[in-house]
């Protein structure tokens, strides 16, 4: 007898069928089934072949059922996918895994482990390793520490913790939920370690941040006789592309040449990338230059090499050369001419390539599109216009979008609106300390000193902290890190000695430190002080003491400079007769006889 959802189909199937490869001719119940589910492109197309299945009199094909409901799952319909799976009569452990895995190849991890409940309180069904690994693989996606640790648990508890195929996955599912730790212990119990287990291990301190360990990481996998391939190449080099270890990072290139990989188009477009971060943009166009035709990806990170720096025009010619070549520009190659143009105040331009997208090139404005464009009308000071672009959007605006609006608001110090925003911020993300301290930050700079206050006690009573303000420059194979008004460098008289003979050196010369970016309520002589020794003061000393004076100073800082420390170098740049890069959270600065590449807009 048929259920309802397949009494539904029946009377639902259209008169004539859109998919060619299918005969219009309902089955004779001696004709073979159609088994080909796999080239349906639609679900209507899979409604056809479900209805078929029924009118055969063979419904009850378990193996049929197994298929079609994946495919269902597959092409994003979920509903149908239950209710063909509920009707089913000999469900089993296969049918089960092979819904989870599509749920999970899909994105949908949520339907997956509604799955695993199913198995388990219903049909009584044990999960295998199969199961798990898929499950794994979509907290993941998740982000869920806390659910990974479960079924890391469980998995101890039915045997399965040292089947090598899970434990990736559970390096992987670690890593990606910033536990660098666990996944150690994960990958220091494991009886067989392969390729891919190593790999996993130095892409974890690629995206933790911790490249010296990922460094180290390579040097164990080659002395265990493990051949690297390109994943591990790749992971290298991601881990130094947030880094400024520019050392390193010509020692991995020197031994992708002696290995053979120079030619390899992922590696040598993420060598563009590292080489682009660490400052070195003229290595990046040499490299490019010496690709053999190269792909989107190739022309997409040459070009986020020069938004990054502030070259908007550059980055602007480099995508008209690309389409020259006839290479199609994708989502991710329009995020970069965005933000290319949002850095460099190229308003008209920014305007004419968002509205360019989908009406030449048929690439749909996603979120962090919007979130560029944002950024770009907000930076500029159009805080009206930014808004209604975000009230305009017909996806729901996230964090991101907010967040360029917050921005705005904090460099044109209208707090009234950024009040606004914060509070669609904490609804979205009440855990994040950044909204908490722009919101601080605004009211202080208003010089609302008691909302200030009540914010960063909100804040305090939350939990939560601010990450520290660091400058990190490289000198002789080690990186050296700064924070506000930090002794801890063995060399630390020497350089406030020489912080304080440039500061008076650049007074003479017309600086005034600028108290305005000292957000605290106290007094001027203090906020004088207080902002004397900021992290990259710190630092450009440092670089100024140690390095060669034909050599630039290269510093890279986490969060954004502020208005005095950009001064700061500048005045700096001339008295020394030396070039200063940094590196701040959005993008890079250039300073050289006084002048920044940036022209004061960032």
């Amino acid at each position: 007898m048929m259920g309802k959802f397949s009494q539904l189909f029946v009377c639902s199937i259209p008169r004539r069928n859109p998919c060619n490869a299918i005969h219009a001719q309902p089955f004779a119940p001696s004709e073979s089934l159609p088994t080909d589910v796999s080239s349906c492109s639609s679900v209507i197309e899979c409604q056809i072949i479900h209805t078929r299945l029924i009118k055969s009199g063979d419904y009850d094909t378990g193996f049929i059922g197994d298929r079609l409901a994946s495919k269902y799952a597959e092409l994003g319909s979920a509903r149908n996918a239950w209710k063909l799976f509920e009707e089913i009569p000999n469900k089993d452990l296969v049918s089960c895994n092979s819904l989870i895995s599509m749920f999970q190849r899909r994105g949908n991890s949520r339907e997956s482990l509604k799955m695993l409940h199913i198995m388990r309180s219903d049909m009584g069904v044990e999960p295998n390793e199969v199961t798990l690994i898929s499950l794994i693989s979509a907290i993941a996606g998740m982000h869920a520490l806390d659910g990974g640790k479960c079924i890391h648990g469980y998995a101890v508890k039915l045997g399965y913790s040292f089947v090598t195929q899970l434990c990736n996955s559970l390096i992987n599912m670690y890593g990606k939920c910033h536990s660098s730790e666990a996944a150690q212990q994960v990958f220091n119990t494991m009886p067989l370690k392969n390729l891919v287990s190593w790999n996993s291990m130095i892409a974890i301190r690629a995206r933790n941040g911790i490249p010296n360990e990922g460094v180290s990481c390579f040097k164990s996998m080659r002395r265990a006789g493990i051949k690297t391939d390109r994943a591990t190449i790749v992971s290298l080099l991601q881990a130094f592309g947030d880094t400024v270890a520019g050392t390193q990072g010509r020692v991995i290139h020197g031994y992708i040449v002696v290995s053979g990989f120079n030619s390899d188009m992922p590696i040598a477009t993420a060598l563009i990338t590292v080489y682009a971060k660490s400052g070195s943009l003229d290595l990046s166009h040499t490299l490019f230059g010496d690709l053999h035709n190269p792909d989107r990806i190739a022309w997409t990170a040459l070009l986020a090499g020069y938004a990054i720096h502030g070259f908007g025009v550059e980055a602007l010619e480099i995508f008209a050369l690309m389409v020259k070549q006839r290479v199609r520009p994708d989502h991710v190659t329009f995020i970069h001419i965005l933000s290319a143009c949002s850095h460099s105040g190229l308003i008209r331009e920014g305007k004419k390539y968002f509205e360019m997208m989908s009406s030449v090139y048929g690439v749909e404005p996603e979120v962090d599109h919007y979130s560029c464009m944002v950024d770009l009308l907000g930076r500029s000071g159009h805080l009206e216009e930014a808004c209604e672009l975000i009230k305009s959007m017909p996806i729901e605006p996230n964090e991101g979008v907010w967040g360029a609006l917050l921005g705005a608001c904090r460099v044109h110090r209208n707090a009234e609106l950024g009040k606004e925003v914060v509070e669609r911020l904490f609804e979205l993300n009440p855990m994040d300390p950044r909204n908490y301290i722009i919101l601080a930050n605004m009211c202080s700079a208003a010089g609302q000193w008691k909302e200030a206050s009540n914010v960063r006690a909100l804040m305090k009573e939350r939990g939560l902290r601010k990450d520290p303000g660091c400058s990190y420059i490289e000198h002789g194979n080690k990186v050296y890190r700064f924070v506000v008004g930090d002794r801890s460098h063995p060399e630390s008289e020497a350089i406030y000695l020489k912080l304080e003979k440039l500061s008076k050196r650049m007074q003479k010369a017309g600086y005034r430190p600028n108290t305005d970016f000292v957000l605290h309520d106290v007094d001027e002589e203090v906020k004088e002080d207080m902002i004397k020794k900021h992290s990259e003061k710190l630092a450009i000393a440092f670089g100024i003491l140690v390095t060669e004076s034909s050599l630039p100073i290269m510093v890279i800082k986490n969060l954004r400079i502020c208005g005095d420390c950009h001064a700061f170098a500048k005045f700096a740049s001339v008295i020394e007769g030396r070039k200063i890069v940094i590196r701040d959270s959005k993008r890079f600065h250039h300073f050289v006889h006084g002048v920044c590449s940036c022209g004061d807009y960032w």
